[in-house]
């Protein structure tokens, strides 16, 4: 849904605080179990109406969609959900409270519509919200107030009744904590699961909303949430989460969430724009394949009935399109990123690794990694080219020359499988985006990180060795017995439990001697703000990301 929403950057730091102080509870909840409702066990594939047609829908409209993924062979392929979005019902409920489909638009009713699919071999999605407006009505573009707010039990039954297979649940609204979201989303969840019928359920914590949807694993909750604002036709909005947001800004925020992925729970980096004409060739395809590894669903969001050669032959890749649907159904790891190259590998049920090599930079470039950085062992391995299915052999070294904004995928077979893990990476602030920082490069002990703007340099870029974390040389390193407020350190590396770390579920980053956790002196944000040890709170300043 496309809608206003005020950036993070026009929030103060009270209200961020306040925001925050609310979230803790479910920021806790992220071990809660998986939803496990029996679907979605690798990311739905599918069709939405909204990023091209917005609330210009009709029976006729979805039909003819519907129709064209049949004959293009989409659907043969699994994009099986279609799904309608805002705009498809009537203003008002009957006199018994139940929805209704808008006569005008959907003069054969809703049922007749998901019948018209299943006949198809397609199965049937649907939008509602879980307050009272959806966000067209929030918006004065559609009338009436027809959200599912003291409905929830009711609806569920009328989505089963009309053989719904997919349910786009969108939050609308500026108000409620996190901990309220939870609470008001799991009524729907547990209203579809009282139906017996097996409904995907996809939510979005994000609209008109602070957004909360990258805060917590909502996997306990729903099959799919969104992480991000909308998506927009274009590369980069400049935005970090706020609306729009551009392929490049979304996949910034979509990449550090890999661990909440699983059977049946996939972070959604939001629908493809995939042949919509705001982006290159180059662009639409790395869209494409960063949305395969990360297992995110591919849902299209172009005109099917219309689409060009070039845009059926980008959501058509066998090769990508089967990475994505990967049984283990796991989000792809950041292995590396320097800033303008980045390199993520997704583990297969195979033993396969798919790694992408992606050029986030505004030229051609060569993107490198290994095979023992991505999690193979050995000393022979072949390579298949996703994009151009070539096939070539290694010993280790994986490289390409990546067009600018491009992505190559390889899937690498051979050798023996270990789990990814970064070779180095930066350690990005929550709060201000800002990267942990020693300053001028300085070695001595007891010199103190700073934030300061990501560069990539080298007394940005952290190695893990086993639980310490190092840097220049030296080790992060916690005063002995420290107490909250004592300043974060460089030091000679020693083996100590003072030098060793452990990077929560939650992004903050705690010491294993003291329980403490690296924090940004007084959650500013500014260049230069040292960086201290403090009880953790899960708050903004306190919450890290490898990039």
């Amino acid at each position: 849904m496309q809608r206003a929403s005020a950036t993070r950057r026009t929030v103060t730091a009270v209200a961020v605080m306040v925001l925050l102080a609310c979230c803790l509870v479910g920021l806790r909840a992220t071990a809660a179990h998986a939803l496990n409702n029996g679907v979605a066990r690798t990311p739905p594939m599918g069709w939405n109406s909204w990023n091209t047609f917005g609330c210009n829908i009709n029976e006729a409209l979805i039909r003819q969609q519907a129709d064209a993924l049949v004959s293009s062979g989409l659907r043969d392929l699994g994009y099986r959900y279609v799904v309608v979005d805002d705009c498809w019902f009537n203003p008002n409920r009957d006199s018994a409270g139940n929805l209704q489909g808008d006569p005008g638009r959907f003069p054969s009713g809703m049922k007749a519509l998901g019948d018209y699919l299943h006949a198809r071999d397609l199965k049937f999605g649907i939008y509602q919200v879980p307050v009272d407006k959806t966000c067209a009505q929030y918006f004065g573009s559609y009338p009436g107030a027809t959200g599912s707010q003291g409905h929830e039990a009711q609806d569920a039954r009328q989505f089963a009744a009309w053989g719904v297979d997919f349910l786009k649940y969108d939050w609308c609204s500026p108000n409620g904590s996190i901990d309220q979201q939870v609470a008001t989303f799991a009524k729907m969840r547990d209203a579809l699961a009282a139906t017996g019928r097996p409904i995907v359920y996809s939510i979005n914590p994000n609209s008109i909303h602070a957004k909360t949807g990258p805060l917590r694993n909502w996997g306990d909750v729903a099959n799919m949430w969104r992480t991000t604002e909308d998506i927009t036709n274009t590369w980069n909005s400049g935005q970090t989460n706020g609306y729009p947001m551009g392929v490049q800004n979304i996949v910034n925020v979509n990449v550090p969430l890999a661990s909440y992925a699983g059977p049946g729970q996939f972070n959604d980096p939001d629908m493809m724009e995939v042949g919509n004409g705001g982006m290159t060739d180059t662009e639409m395809r790395s869209h494409f394949a960063l949305w395969a590894v990360m297992a995110s669903p591919l849902i299209a969001g172009n005109d099917i009935r219309s689409m060009s050669a070039q845009t059926l032959a980008i959501l058509s890749n066998r090769n990508l399109v089967t990475i994505n649907q990967d049984s283990l159904a796991l989000q792809a790891v950041q292995v590396s990123n320097d800033g303008t190259r980045r390199v993520l590998a997704k583990r297969l049920a195979n033993g396969d690794v798919a790694v992408a090599l992606f050029n986030q930079g505004s030229s051609t470039t060569t993107v490198s990694t290994t095979a023992a950085a991505v999690g193979k062992s050995g000393s022979s391995f072949s390579l298949l080219d996703a994009w151009t299915n070539s096939t070539s052999t290694t010993t280790g070294a994986i490289s390409a020359s990546v067009p600018a904004h491009g992505t190559v995928v390889y899937r690498l077979s051979g050798g023996g499988t270990t789990d990814p893990q970064p070779t180095s990476f930066a350690l990005a602030s929550a709060a201000s985006g800002r990267c942990l920082d020693i300053p001028n490069s300085a070695t001595a002990n007891g010199t103190q990180p700073i934030i300061w703007d990501c560069s990539g340099a080298a007394n940005q870029r952290f190695t893990l060795n086993g639980q310490t974390l190092q840097v220049l040389g030296k080790c992060l390193d916690a005063p002995l017995n420290a107490a909250a407020g004592a300043k974060a350190q460089l030091w000679d590396c020693n083996g100590g439990t003072n030098q060793q770390w452990t990077q929560n579920a939650n992004g903050t980053i705690s010491n294993n001697q003291s329980g403490l956790c690296l924090d940004v002196n007084n959650a500013a944000t500014a260049n230069g703000t040292t960086v201290i040890l403090w009880t953790c709170t899960a708050a903004a300043n306190q919450r890290w990301t490898r990039r």
